[in-house]
This record gives C-alpha cells, sequence and structure tokens, in this order.
C-alpha cells in the first residue's frame, strides 16, 4: 500500500479487431471488455497519472480505435473518482471520530 504508480496504455495490444488503428496491429491480443476487466482490478492502486497511447485514427476509418482508447481513459477518470471518495470518506469519518473524540475530552 502507498505506492503510487502512473498506469499506461499502449492500445496496439488489443487484438486488431478491436483497435484496428494503430501502428503496430498484432493478431492475438485480448477483446477490449478483457481489458476493461483488468482496469477495474487495479481499483487499490494509487494512480498518479495515465495515458493511452499508439492510437492512430489515421488507420481506422470507423473510429474503433478512439472509441476504446477514449473507453480506457474514461476508466481510469472513473477509478481516480472512485479514489477520491473513498479517501475523502475516510477523512470525513477520520473527521467525525476527531470530533468525538474532542467532544469527550478523549
Amino acid at each position: 500500500g502507498g505506492k503510487k504508480a502512473y498506469v499506461t496504455f499502449d492500445i496496439d495490444c488489443l487484438d486488431p479487431a478491436f483497435a484496428p488503428g494503430t501502428g503496430t496491429p498484432v493478431a492475438g491480443g485480448p477483446s477490449s471488455a478483457k481489458i476493461l476487466s483488468v482496469l477495474r482490478q487495479i481499483n487499490q492502486v494509487d494512480i498518479v497519472g495515465a495515458d493511452v497511447v499508439e492510437v492512430a485514427p489515421a488507420y481506422d476509418h470507423a473510429d474503433i480505435t478512439a472509441i476504446a482508447g477514449s473507453t480506457v481513459a474514461m476508466h481510469y477518470l472513473g477509478l481516480l473518482a472512485e479514489r477520491k471518495a473513498r479517501l475523502e470518506e475516510l477523512n470525513s469519518g477520520n473527521n467525525v471520530v476527531a470530533a468525538l473524540n474532542q467532544a469527550s475530552g478523549i
């Protein structure tokens, strides 16, 4: 706990069926759904920054890759928001405990 992490997501890890618009498409990668499932599992990581790289819209006429990349970025933001809410809840709880302790003279 307490370790900070910068998370980077290289879109070309996805199977080209889910991200054709990248400079290095490689068949056999995971689906978008699998990657989003993995992202949901890192909610305990203290993410201090994140990025999505290798999205090349010029290679993707249907914007599939841009949609996948923006969805990953949205999930990053969701993880940050969840973490902030948890921290605020903890701080709120600590403030209540401190107030109760102060009121009772502890």
